[in-house]
């Protein structure tokens, strides 16, 4: 069940006070639906898997508190999980895997693009529990640049899946950006966002309606550009670890440019392609429900001592943190 938080398009992005008042709001009424729609009751859970970070604080706090005591009244098991490492274990739900003729899972292992609003990372999954960090963003992540982008465009909150929509109808090749110049696997999105400014900055004034003119043209051209980027460091990682399985994960991979790149990669190169359906890429309780699977296996359960943090390494045990 999900509960949508219209209030911050008002703003053109998310307000954190805003985003932990309506947790507050909902979070109750949802519970209870999830266990309506599931047809069960809380005394048939075994476990309660809530995101301990990272993220907004006061959002973290809220969902924190409130699985430390449904778990303490319940008398079951807390699992805190790492959001990122969910987004990356969403690939375990079952027939979560968008591209029909590869395997189910992923075998370990594997390296997977993480790409969020948040986080731009490039991973090496060993096990359900180890994951190694091979190359992050400096700067912006890539789901911020397109962001950025859209609002440099006049675009409502959230921009990013206007911008691919809009892109769909547009020349990718029509308006080139410099692709910036990392040597090793991290990534940098800061001198691109401004590249863009001031590429539109000095065409509108040539031509006022220079954007509304090329608007598809150049949302399509900065997709383009930030999808490149993010595949040819995809290629460089592969490479490196000679790892032919490969998975894409995070909110950006819901965008249809990166999806149709990944998979043409991925028959260039014969990977075996990791794609999660729609549903599985932008934040859900499935994707924790499935990293809290793995940790209860291990029994790798909190105290009641843990607390949300809005920073975790993704390298590191969340409960040693």
């Amino acid at each position: 069940m999900v509960a949508s938080q219209e209030v911050h398009r008002r703003f053109g992005g998310v307000v954190p006070e805003l985003a932990s008042r309506s947790h507050q709001a909902h979070i109750i009424p949802i519970i209870h639906e999830a266990l309506n729609k599931a047809k069960i009751t809380k005394k048939m859970l075994n476990a309660i898997a809530f995101t301990r970070g990272p993220g907004l604080l006061g959002s973290l706090l809220v969902g924190t508190s409130f699985a430390k005591g449904l778990s303490e009244s319940l008398q079951i098991p807390l699992l805190d999980i790492h959001h990122m490492q969910a987004h990356i274990l969403a690939h375990f739900i079952e027939n979560s895997n968008e591209i029909n003729d590869m395997p189910p899972y992923p075998a370990f292992p594997f390296l997977c693009l993480t790409v969020s609003g948040g986080h731009t990372q490039l991973v090496k999954v060993n096990s359900p529990d180890s994951f190694e960090i091979l190359g992050e963003t400096l700067d912006d992540a890539a789901g911020e640049a397109f962001d950025k982008a859209s609002k440099m465009l006049g675009l409502p909150y959230p921009g990013g899946p206007l911008i691919d929509k809009l892109a769909q109808e547009g020349n990718p090749n029509a308006f080139v950006f410099p692709h910036p110049q990392i040597q090793n696997l991290d990534f940098s999105f800061s001198g691109l966002k401004t590249s863009i400014l001031y590429f539109l900055q000095k065409n509108q004034k040539a031509n006022p309606k220079f954007i509304e003119d090329n608007l598809h043209d150049l949302c399509a051209s900065i997709q383009f550009t930030i999808v490149q980027v993010l595949i040819q460091k995809l290629e460089k990682a592969a490479k490196k670890t000679n790892i032919r399985e490969i998975a894409l994960a995070g909110g950006v991979s819901a965008n249809s440019g990166l999806r149709k790149a990944v998979v043409t990669a991925g028959r260039k190169n014969n990977w075996n392609i990791y794609i999660p359906k729609l549903e599985y890429c932008t934040d859900n309780a499935a994707m924790i429900a499935m990293a809290g699977y793995f940790k209860y296996l291990k029994g790798d359960f909190a105290s009641l001592d843990v607390t949300a943090s809005a920073r975790i390494e993704m390298g590191l045990s969340n409960s040693a943190q």
